[in-house]
């Protein structure tokens, strides 16, 4: 099985030998200036809305972890039933979400997502009404639903509109809303916080309430400026729309020369299945840390007040770090050490909380930041594995399998993460089990096998 990497039209002729070798010189005045305006006009029509979007599904996950520090005691709740609860809303999500996917790749993604983003805003803002801890877990297995098949939508989608030269960094600006909802979310949901009485109502309800406003707006955008396809494009000149599709059209030949996946086989592709217990992996330490890291950083002796801005900060670091790193997997043409060279340094960063330990908070604070950094970087290359591999229904159905199934860590991390710290009392123990994530992602991906390797057994 061959995994592509290309390259831009002008370098893409040479051999395979030397494009391996010379991939990481390859700069932007080697670029045809067609191809240079088309994806500048592209990206800064299309990822904008997609930013935005997703900055709106990360801030209900942000504000959980922020609304837990006073809504865990107003409800009674433990750290057990608040992980359980939280990361049930990976149960809801991965039951929608390869219908959701397939459903988005026939109807196209503007009505879509549109509809995803106004049902989720409506549900997330419902959170805010629970009283108990069966509404909770109801609340959340439905937020689910509604908002399955974003996050693969915008993968597939991605991969309708950017050749696979420019995937990785797309992917990397993309997934950087999350961070950048991760350390604006904490302190806006910290002064949120200060609403409480108003009304009759705690602060963590206000939290839920109002950040139904974003996505419902969003919902209006996404419809009146999404396009679907390059061809449905009017804001692209002729030329630059048939140099689009023209480039697009040849990197799905030279996939599907290699190898055409059904849906069928994406399904029981065993490359497939290794990457998505890598994505459980990554997603069993990352939720645990969205959902847990406000409380992890109030158990360091930070007072409430500052509790969200000292929870921004790792996220800050981290949006540098995932940017660089998928530009230079872009660069480079290399995915599998970059995804398991990003796993092991967030490993380490969390093992290294461990050994610490709590008595020196700011130390801590930098071993978080390392790790935050290393799970963060993984994500965007990590997509341009499977996406370099499956095209038509057997892309969207097989991301949205990966993404399903992977994100089911999101849910069993949060809560071994709960369990953990309600049966010890430790912190340290809870954040060594989460270590054990990356590790599972690195393995994974490094078994999964090394693109360029096939690619040069392919050239032969």
């Amino acid at each position: 099985m061959r995994v592509e990497c290309f390259l831009p039209p002008a370098v893409r002729v040479r051999p395979m030998e030397e494009l391996i070798v010379d991939a990481s010189a390859t700069t932007l005045h080697t670029i045809e200036p067609i191809e240079r305006e088309t994806i500048k006009r592209v990206t800064f029509r299309l990822m904008p809305l997609l930013l935005l979007g997703y900055f709106c599904a990360y801030l209900d996950r942000s504000n959980v972890g922020m609304a837990a520090t006073t809504m865990v005691k107003d409800l009674g709740f433990s750290n057990a039933v608040f992980g359980f609860g939280a990361g049930l809303f990976f149960l809801g999500y991965f039951l929608a979400e390869i219908p959701s996917n397939l459903i988005l790749n026939k109807m196209g993604a503007r009505r879509w997502i549109a509809r995803i983003l106004i049902t989720w805003g409506i549900i997330a803002a419902l959170t805010g009404f629970v009283w108990n801890e069966s509404s909770f877990y109801w609340n959340r297995i439905f937020l689910g639903l509604a908002e399955a098949g974003f996050y693969p939508g915008v993968v597939l989608y991605l991969t309708w509109w950017f050749p696979s030269f420019y995937r990785t960094r797309m992917m990397g600006i993309f997934q950087s809303a999350s961070v950048v909802s991760l350390f604006i979310g904490p302190p806006i949901g910290g002064l949120l916080l200060h609403m409480d009485g108003i009304m009759g109502l705690a602060g963590w309800r206000w939290l839920y309430i109002i950040e139904v406003l974003p996505p419902i707006i969003m919902c209006f955008i996404t419809y009146a400026l999404l396009t679907d396809r390059p061809k449905d494009a009017m804001w692209l000149t002729p030329e630059q729309r048939t140099w689009l599709q023209d480039r697009l059209d040849s990197e799905v030949a030279q996939k599907e020369a290699v190898q055409t996946f059904t849906l069928s086989q994406a399904f029981i592709s065993p490359k497939m299945w290794l990457l998505t217990i890598a994505y459980v992996g990554q997603n069993f330490s990352s939720y645990a840390l969205v959902f847990f890291l406000p409380l992890i950083v109030k158990g360091l002796g930070v007072s409430t007040d500052w509790i969200g801005l000292v929870a921004s900060i790792p996220y800050m670091c981290a949006f540098v770090a995932m940017i660089a790193w998928g530009y230079h997997s872009d660069l480079t043409g290399e995915r599998t050490w970059h995804v398991a060279g990003a796993a092991l340094v967030a490993s380490g960063g969390l093992a290294v909380c461990v050994l610490i330990g709590v008595g020196h908070p700011v130390i801590t604070m930098i071993a978080l930041c390392v790790a935050l950094m290393g799970q963060q970087s993984l994500v965007p290359t990590f997509w341009s594995i499977p996406s370099a591999m499956l095209t038509g229904v057997a892309a969207a159905g097989g991301i949205a399998m990966i993404n399903a199934v992977g994100n089911l860590g999101g849910w069993l991390g949060p809560s071994v993460y709960g369990m953990i710290k309600d049966a010890t009392g430790s912190t340290d123990l809870s954040l060594l089990c989460m270590a054990i994530g990356p590790l599972v992602t690195a393995l994974c991906v490094v078994l999964a096998g090394h693109d360029r390797r096939s690619e040069r057994m392919m050239a032969r």
